[in-house]
C-alpha cells in the first residue's frame, strides 16, 4: 500500500512539532557527524568521560545514583533493568522524587517490599521511589511496588501519580495474571498492588493522559500480530487516585484502509480515526489485539506522552523482514482528540547513525526534546534545538545497553536518565541555558 497526501485529511500541514522537533528525522538519523566530531549547535561536542560511564558536553556533569544491587537496607537491594521514570515534587524544597520502573520478568534482583505492596510474590518486576537533592545526591529510596512483571514504561497522571505498565501477557512461573497497569502513589501512602483491569491486559508500553478529560491513551509493543493504540475512557471523569479502578471503556484505534502505520512515510500525512470497542479487555481467552478482523496496527509501539493538547506516540522501528508493510527506523505520531485525527510528525530513515527512538521528554530549554535511544550499536540521548537541529547530548560510554527513563526534574535543573543494564540512574546538571540554535 502506498500512502501520500491524496486521500488524507485536508489541512494536515507537514512541518515541525511545536516543541521544535522540526521536519523529517532524516536530519537526525542520517547524520554521521556530531557524536564524535561535535556540532556548532546544541551544547557542543561530547567530551569522553574518564570514568567510562556517560559522555556529555563540556560544562555538564553527572552523578550516578541507585545502581542495581545497591543496598537499600538489610535484605533489600535495588532491582535491575531500570526503565520508565517520572519525577514529582519532593517532600521539601530542593528535593525531587522519582518513581522508576524495573523491567524484570522472572529473574534478577528481586524487589523486597512489605506484603501490602506485593501483587504476585513469584514476579520480579516493580518500582522504586527515590528522593534526590538538587546536587544529584540520593537522599532516600525504597521499593514502592513489587510482584509485578516486566515493568517497562508508563505515564504520569494529572493528579500526580505514576501509572506503571507491564509489558507482558505471560503467566510462566507466576501465580497471578500479568499484563496490567498499576498506579503508584509517589507519597507512598495510597499505593495498592491491584491491577487497573479496565485498562486491559496486554503487553503495555506507555500511557499519555489528557488532563482535560482524564482519558488515557496506551501503546502496545507486541508481535504476531503487531500491537495496537488504545483509548481508555474512565467511568469516573473527575480523576484522582484510584479513580481508574472504577473501570471504563477500552477501545482500539482504527483508521480505515490503513492496516499498518509503517506505510506512511510523509510527515504531515493526516488520517481520520475511529475507535472500536475491545470485546474482552481482560483477554481471558484471546489477546486483545487478536479480537479484531479490521484494525490498525504498528510494530514496536513504544513511548507516549501528552503535550500541546495532543497524545504523542512513538514506533521505534518497522521491518518488512518481521512482517511489517514497510521499513523505517522510527515514527512519531500525534493524536488530536478534538479533530479525531492522527498525524505523522516525523519519520526516521534506516541506515543513519542514530536509530530506535523510545522514551522522549520535552526540554524546558529552547522548546526542544530529548530522545532516549534503544537501537543498534552505541546508545545516545539525542536532543534538538529550538530550530529543530539535532545533536548528540549524551552517549552511553559503558556498553551498548539502551538508555531509558529520560525526564527533567520539576524545577528543570536536573535531567534524569537510566542505563538499563546494569541498571543505574544518572542525574545530569549543567548550563542548560547555553543551548545554541
Amino acid at each position: 500500500m502506498s500512502v501520500s497526501r491524496r486521500g488524507v485529511v485536508k489541512g494536515g500541514a507537514a512541518g515541525a512539532l511545536s516543541i521544535a522537533l522540526a521536519g523529517s528525522l532524516d536530519t537526525i538519523f542520517q547524520t554521521s557527524a556530531g557524536a564524535d566530531a561535535g556540532e556548532a549547535y546544541g551544547y557542543g561536542p561530547l567530551v569522553p568521560d574518564p570514568k567510562g560511564q556517560l559522555d556529555l558536553p563540556k560544562g555538564f556533569s553527572y552523578t550516578t545514583i541507585s545502581a542495581q544491587g545497591d543496598t537499600i537496607k538489610d535484605g533489600v537491594l535495588v532491582p535491575g533493568k531500570h526503565d520508565g521514570t517520572a519525577t514529582f515534587k519532593g517532600p521539601r524544597p530542593g528535593v525531587t522524587r522519582l518513581v522508576r520502573n524495573h523491567e524484570q520478568t522472572g529473574s534478577g534482583v528481586k524487589p523486597v517490599a512489605p506484603a501490602g505492596l506485593v501483587y504476585d510474590p513469584a514476579a520480579y518486576g516493580g518500582t522504586t521511589t527515590l528522593d534526590v537533592d538538587r546536587d544529584g545526591k540520593l537522599v532516600s529510596q525504597y521499593i514502592s511496588l513489587a510482584g509485578t512483571s516486566t515493568n517497562c514504561a508508563g505515564g504520569r497522571t494529572p493528579w500526580g501519580t505514576w501509572l506503571t505498565c507491564e509489558e507482558t501477557e505471560g503467566f510462566s512461573g507466576q501465580t497471578k495474571s500479568h499484563g496490567w497497569v498499576f498506579e503508584v502513589d509517589p507519597s507512598g501512602r495510597l499505593t495498592k498492588p491491584e491491577p487497573i483491569t479496565g485498562m486491559g491486559r496486554f503487553a503495555h508500553e506507555a500511557v499519555a493522559v489528557d488532563p482535560r478529560t482524564n482519558i488515557a491513551y496506551l501503546t502496545e509493543d507486541a508481535s504476531k500480530p503487531f500491537g495496537l493504540f488504545y483509548r481508555f475512557t474512565p467511568k469516573v471523569h473527575r480523576g484522582g487516585y484510584h479513580s481508574y479502578m472504577a473501570g471504563g471503556l477500552l477501545e482500539a484505534m482504527y483508521v480505515p484502509d490503513l492496516p499498518d502505520l509503517s506505510v506512511v512515510q510523509e510527515p504531515g500525512a493526516t488520517f481520520r480515526v475511529t475507535w472500536v470497542k475491545v470485546p474482552d479487555p481482560s483477554a481471558a481467552a484471546t489477546s486483545t489485539r487478536k479480537q479484531f478482523d479490521k484494525i490498525t496496527r504498528s510494530q514496536k509501539l513504544e513511548g507516549a506522552w501528552w503535550g500541546h493538547g495532543k497524545a504523542y506516540f512513538v514506533a521505534s522501528y518497522s521491518r518488512t523482514g518481521d512482517g511489517a508493510a514497510a521499513d523505517h527506523a522510527g515514527q512519531v505520531w500525534k493524536y488530536d482528540p478534538h479533530r479525531q485525527t492522527i498525524e505523522l510528525e516525523l519519520v526516521f530513515k534506516p541506515g543513519g547513525r542514530f536509530d530506535g527512538p523510545d522514551n522522549i521528554t520535552v526540554s524546558p530549554y529552547g522548546g526542544g526534546v530529548i530522545l532516549a535511544e534503544d537501537g543498534d550499536g552505541e546508545q545516545y540521548l539525542v536532543g534538538t534545538t529550538r530550530k529543530g537541529k539535532p545533536f548528540a547530548f549524551a552517549r552511553n560510554a559503558f556498553n551498548d545497553s539502551e538508555m531509558t527513563g529520560v525526564t527533567f526534574s520539576p524545577d528543570g535543573r536536573t535531567l534524569f536518565a537510566n542505563r538499563q543494564e546494569p541498571g543505574v540512574t544518572f542525574a545530569i546538571t549543567g548550563p542548560w541555558h547555553r543551548l545554541r540554535a
